[in-house]
């Protein structure tokens, strides 16, 4: 892996003990190999710890969800009148006011403050309530709801670490393209790009988002365009891509070299994604012959799709889907 081909500055946060910093309750940490040997190659890891930032020791008295799923408070596991609730709110209030840079976020799993879903929620007695989120988490994604938001433990998933880095590489390019001076041409420009991107994870939001381009966006506000848009791009993007998806992006993209290449070319490229859609091979396969053949004969239009390179090919994402 080249670092000096992969090293970006797209900054997105990350819990500070997943970095490898002792800021646990118990003083350890909880170092993640992949974000250090792998994403901090490619982004600008800024670590937060909200237990620490509020004040509490490390190590500490450990802390806990306690009450309803839906609102639960923060309070000692040993001392139940500890309550850091208020503060944990208070404290991704404040992330979300100064930290605006931010263009996705890897969370601690089970943390009652980092937890992004799935966090042990107790009742009073103590038995086991409907798990819920960490209330930091649950406070920094209703502030920011198109922010792309991931757990560390989920990122060892395939498809859905390529599915989260992928959002986090289209709202970087969303910010550099459209939010440094937002129009509803740079906008219609952005989604022409990503088009098929979108198509991969959501034919209705492909078909919707285009129909409100086209019909409605002109005629509001840019402000109202910018939210909208955005929200739900990102929103209809947290669907799992799959091969029967990406099987009709490929044929979509290859409609644009029918009339350029030989019936024997058309014939391998047709074999390769066959055998993608089939199980045989990784998305990398088809993909790969279908940009060869782009590169020599594809038009302006199709070769600039964020979908045939969303992020540096050095990661190797597509090498396990």
């Amino acid at each position: 892996m080249e670092t000096s081909e992969l090293k970006l500055s797209i900054p997105v946060g990350v819990s500070a003990c997943l970095l490898g910093h002792k800021v646990r309750y118990d003083g350890g940490h909880k170092r993640s190999k992949y974000c250090l040997n792998v994403l901090s190659e490619c982004f600008d890891l800024k670590p937060f710890c909200p237990e620490v930032a509020i004040g509490l020791s490390t190590p500490r008295e450990p802390i806990r969800l306690v009450g309803s799923a839906e609102a639960p408070r923060v309070v000692g596991v040993k001392d139940p009148t500890l309550d850091v609730t208020d503060r944990l709110t208070a404290y991704a209030d404040q992330v979300s006011s100064t930290e605006k840079d931010l263009c996705g976020y890897i969370l601690m799993q089970g943390s009652p403050s980092c937890g992004m879903e799935r966090v042990k929620v107790y009742h009073e007695n103590g038995m086991p309530n409907v798990s819920g989120s960490g209330a930091y988490a649950a406070r920094l994604m209703k502030h920011n709801p198109a922010l792309p938001v991931e757990e560390d433990g989920r990122l060892n998933d395939a498809v859905l670490r390529e599915n989260f880095i992928t959002r986090v590489f289209v709202y970087s390019n969303w910010q550099q393209e459209v939010m440094s001076d937002p129009s509803l041409h740079k906008i219609i420009q952005f989604h022409s790009r990503h088009k098929y991107q979108l198509m991969a994870h959501s034919y209705e939001g492909y078909k919707q988002l285009g129909k409100y381009l086209a019909d409605e966006a002109c005629k509001q506000p840019i402000d109202e365009v910018v939210q909208k848009y955005i929200l739900d791009l990102m929103t209809y993007l947290t669907k799992k891509a799959d091969r029967k998806s990406h099987t009709n992006v490929l044929m979509h993209i290859m409609g644009y070299l029918k009339k350029e290449i030989d019936a024997e070319t058309k014939q391998d490229l047709l074999e390769a994604i066959e055998q993608y859609r089939t199980n045989k091979v990784h998305l990398v396969v088809p993909l790969a012959l279908l940009k060869h053949y782009l590169k020599r004969h594809g038009s302006d239009y199709i070769k600039s799709q964020a979908y045939l390179d969303p992020y540096p090919h050095e990661l190797g994402l597509r090498n396990y889907i």
